[in-house]
């Protein structure tokens, strides 16, 4: 199947070429025109058709045109050409974006449906909404008119979401008077990697001329895979950070075993491999889809717009590459060595519809619409076994609790593990807009948003490895026959449940829940002009969220559930009734003078939010260090018991947080409009942060909670510039510096009250127990909240981009061009202060026999090292057609751009290496 497609992208290829479309950047011509012609955008930041350089905010906008010449077809393609824009990711699909620094860290993946923070930039496919926590959709840029990148708080037009801007994407629209089509076609390579090959055909039909017409866009798109899953074996070893459960004293000789295992006592003599999944460039992705739209010129003033999208994307293997195997040999190359297969299937289906019309001298818009997407995702877990919890799961006897206080030598299972996630989203929105005219001294915008966003998420963790006991058995059968078994876990049936029912075999811990919210909103907007050139602006925006999560957390007890048929032990989150509701007022005030024309100095206010969220229900953290303990009468105690004695009270829900801007800006023409300068100047302050943890080590649980924390201040500043300096030359760059700091240190406040310092910040922890059964001295705990002047992550300090083009006209009417560009990214970091740093043997953290630092977490800080990439494109067009060769990252850079430890072992989602190729293309 990937063959006759390739091939067909090379026929298509060799067959087709790029026609030139929208304009972003003019041809050629005559340094007169040039003088008086600047190339210009129309945009609709502020809900009103406007030229980019009139409007009183930082943005950038891309055209077709531009976005075809610079070879862009997703989101990391696009992103790399605007600068203070990040964007932390696991893979196709799998990503955040992140502006002007506001990043309080990322991990995705894993529970993000179900506890994690919703995105402080919003993204949108024309008016609808395309957000999704830690996931936001990769929209495949095809047939695409614009691409709009709105810096700063945008609360006002935009709503909650938008807090740090908003990326939109604005798709071309039928047109009622002409036929049109365009073909596209590309084919190359990657460099140490598969081939890449691409293909898109659009056609506008008018139906009836003037009144009717309908336009279609389909797309495939296969990315070649890079990255090689190399042979690997798993030995357990007594440096695992879980190993201390495997502790075992032989009664018979009195000898310890130091906390290692004989082959006797571990399936298949403890050796096991990847050798079923050793693949070169196993790691491709695919594109698949349309759009389809269809325009009704219903009467003189009026018309009617409805459009469906759908798109699947396909990705197989790791994104993430590793520098050593799972038991820390060397590695080289772009290399992993999963042990599972590793999956991601993610698709959507959009239906919008618009009217657009006029009562009176009043423009009216109504939009709706109905987003349905699917994620089907699997990943490896194979070296969770080396976790603190990891042998809890996958073996019996010694010290673990599966067959506790039997005094039985240990036996460990099969190390091997994944996750699975299976999500549902639905989200529906309506926006009704009144504008009046724009030729107005007054102008103004008035319009209600009505939103219902809700995801249903069931994801396992299928690391149990221990068999489970037959469900057809009594408890009573299954100890005679003294089989090593656990019993299969399921969620609570009284509570909603996506998925009935047991799980399977190997699931120890999952999630069935479902979440969302629904929002209301009235907003408007007035700009007055004092003076022709002197305008103020004024909005508000009344927000009213109502928030909900229900479902059930189960997971495996292996002291409660050993040999037990079945294990129900899941909670009921229905029964806990979370449900919040948060509304207020967020605004904007801008003031923009015009001294002269082409000139455009302003100052704004602005203000952004975006929704708190549920954890999986309250829980209880940190053990005391005091009186770690609950005795029978509920009292603290030192003395061992059951029941442990913790500090935090973790609530069910964390709250939103809140931005505020104060920006200043110049945008101008120079030298007779061959150059133009963009300029602008920022302070945010972004209060109560959504914060995540995740830090057994430190006490705090294995699992994962949000609250709400710090203060993060960004003080940055932002230039754009294009210059026509030659008939046919084109120069555009721009850089943005950025100093971001956290500016507090909040503290846990001990809330338990049967706690040691119920009232005072969290500073201490359980050290256990000696031999006697006396309490060990309390452990200190890092400053959760990260240290004041730490630099926030995903927040590098300097990026900056330079392009240039330059197009004349040869022999034959042949049109040329050449052009080439780079973006460099200064060094940041992928976590905040919150987390211990992943390049210490220390908070958790071990060491391997050759002196590799083993994750002691999923979630540790690193520091991305600076990168420079690089791109080049030479081609020609004539008459409709077009041929280009391009090379991006031409000189085959391996930056990370995400390093973690996401699944017990550090690895770095890099940049996609070297890809060259030629493209092709006609206009019908």
């Amino acid at each position: 199947m990937k063959s006759r497609f390739m091939l067909s992208c090379a026929a298509a290829a060799v067959a087709l070429g790029s026609g030139e479309m929208a304009l972003a950047q003019a041809a050629p011509q005559s340094a007169d025109a040039a003088s008086t012609n600047s190339d210009v955008i129309i945009v609709t930041a502020q809900r009103r058709d406007q030229s980019i350089q009139d409007v009183p905010l930082t943005l950038q906008a891309f055209s077709t045109d531009t976005l075809s010449k610079l070879n862009v077809t997703s989101i990391d393609g696009l992103l790399k050409y605007t600068p203070n824009v990040t964007f932390s990711n696991n893979g196709p699909g799998q990503g955040a974006i992140f502006l002007r620094g506001l990043s309080a860290g990322f991990a995705g993946q894993q529970s993000s449906a179900t506890i994690g923070g919703f995105p402080n930039v919003a993204i949108y496919l024309d008016d609808q909404s395309m957000q999704f926590p830690a996931r936001n959709v990769d929209v495949y840029v095809a047939d695409i008119e614009r691409v709009e990148v709105l810096e700063g708080p945008q609360g006002t037009l935009f709503g909650g979401g938008a807090q740090a801007g908003v990326l939109r994407y604005i798709t071309n629209k039928p047109k009622l008077d002409k036929f049109e089509g365009r073909i596209e076609g590309s084919f190359g390579g990657t460099a140490g990697g598969a081939a890449n090959g691409s293909f898109n055909a659009m056609v506008n039909v008018p139906i009836i001329e003037d009144k009717l017409a309908i336009r279609a866009v389909v797309y495939a798109d296969h990315h070649g895979g890079y990255i090689d899953n190399k042979y690997s074996t798993f030995t357990r070893q007594t440096s695992d950070i879980g190993s201390y459960y495997l502790n075992y004293t032989d009664p018979a000789t009195g000898i310890n075993n130091g906390n290692k295992l004989t082959p006797q006592q571990q399936s298949h003599g403890g050796k096991y491999d990847n050798n079923s999944l050793v693949e070169d460039n196993f790691n491709p992705v695919d594109y698949t889809g349309g759009r389809v739209s269809l325009d009704w010129k219903v009467a003189p003033d009026w018309d009617l717009l409805v459009t469906h999208a759908y798109q699947k994307l396909e990705s197989r293997g790791t994104f993430a590459v590793q520098t050593y195997t799972y038991d820390y040999a060397p590695l080289t190359g772009l290399s992993s060595t999963l042990f599972t297969p590793q999956y991601n299937k993610d698709d959507f289906s959009n239906t919008s519809w618009t009217i657009n019309g006029k009562v009176g001298d009043f423009k009216v818009i109504y939009t709706g619409a109905y987003l349905t997407r699917h994620i089907s995702q699997q990943g490896d877990y194979t070296n969770y076994a080396r976790a603190q919890y990891g042998i809890y799961y996958q073996c019996t006897g010694a010290s673990t609790y599966a067959n506790y206080g039997a005094g039985a030598p240990p036996t460990c299972y099969e190390p091997t593990s994944y996750w699975t996630d299976k999500v549902r989203s639905t989200h529906e929105s309506h926006e009704i807009r009144v504008t009046t005219p724009d030729d107005k001294r007054i102008r103004a915008i008035v319009g209600g948003y009505y939103e219902n966003f809700k995801i249903q998420d069931n994801q396992d963790w299928d690391y149990k490895t221990v068999p489970s006991c037959d469900a057809s058995l009594t408890h009573q059968q299954i100890v005679d026959s003294k089989f090593d078994c656990v019993g299969a876990v399921g969620p609570n049936p009284a509570a909603t449940l996506n998925v009935q029912g047991l799980r399977g075999p190997s699931v120890g811990f999952g999630e069935d829940t479902q979440r969302g919210f629904k929002q209301y909103a009235a907003f408007g907007s007035v700009d007055f002009d004092i003076l022709p050139n002197l305008t103020v602006t004024g909005g508000t925006r009344y927000y009213n969220y109502k928030e909900f999560e229900v479902g059930s957390v189960y997971s495996t007890s292996m002291y409660a559930c050993y040999q037990q048929p079945s294990c129900v032990r899941g909670s009921n989150l229905d029964a806990l009734g979370l449900k919040s509701t948060y509304h207020g007022f967020k605004s904007k005030a801008t003031i923009s003078w015009k001294p002269q024309p082409g000139t455009l100095l302003y100052a704004t206010f602005s203000q952004g939010f975006r929704p708190g969220a549920f954890n999986r229900g309250p829980s209880a953290r940190v053990q005391d260090g005091t009186f770690p303990y609950i005795d029978a009468a509920g009292k603290p105690t030192k003395t061992k018991t059951d029941t442990k004695n913790f500090q935090l009270l973790v609530p069910a829900a964390y709250s939103p947080d809140n931005l505020t801007n104060w920006e200043v800006g110049l945008k101008t023409d120079l030298f007779d409009r061959k150059v133009t300068f963009n300029l602008s100047a920022y302070y945010m302050s972004w209060d109560n942060i959504q914060i995540g943890f995740f830090n057994p080590a430190a006490g705090f649980g294995n699992t994962a909670f949000a609250a709400n924390g710090p203060t993060y201040h960004i003080k940055g500043i932002e230039a754009q510039i294009i210059a026509r300096p030659a008939t046919g030359l084109t120069i555009q760059g721009s850089g943005t510096y950025n100093d971001s700091k956290q500016a507090n240190s909040p503290c846990f406040i001990v809330n338990n009250p049967t706690a040691t310092d119920v009232g005072k910040c969290l500073t201490t922890r359980f050290g256990g127990l000696n031999a006697d059964g006396s309490v060990k001295p309390a452990l200190s705990v890092q400053s959760p909240y990260g240290t004041p002047g730490s630099v926030t992550p995903f927040s590098p300090k300097f990026q900056g981009n330079i392009r240039a083009r330059y197009e004349w006209t040869g022999k034959a009417d042949i049109n040329w061009f050449v052009a080439a560009g780079v973006n460099y990214t200064s060094s940041y970091f992928n976590q905040p202060g919150t987390y211990p740093s992943g390049d210490e043997v220390a908070n958790g953290n071990s060491v391997s026999a050759n002196g590799v630092i083993i994750p002691g977490t999923t979630v540790l800080r690193y520091k991305m090292k600076g990168y420079a990439l690089a791109d080049a494109q030479i081609g020609f067009t004539r008459d409709n057609w077009s041929v280009t060769l391009f090379g991006d990252n031409i000189f085959n850079s391996h930056a990370s751009t995400f390093t973690n430890s996401s699944q017990y072992i550090k690895t770095s989602t890099v940049v996609r290496p070297m890809t060259y190729g030629i493209k092709i293309a006609t206009k019908l």
